[in-house]
């Protein structure tokens, strides 16, 4: 029981790492796609 509740732990674990690693890439992308934005509409 106690491995069964260490890899529930770790399956937890990974997902979060996951899900900061999907935020961090949003928010590069919408820094660099609005950057970009910016630059092509200043003349």
């Amino acid at each position: 029981m106690c491995n069964g509740q260490r890899h529930i732990t770790n399956n937890l674990r990974v997902i979060r790492h996951a899900w900061h690693f999907y935020h961090a890439l949003v928010l590069v992308i919408t820094a660099v796609c609005g950057g970009i934005g910016i630059a092509c509409l200043t003349p």
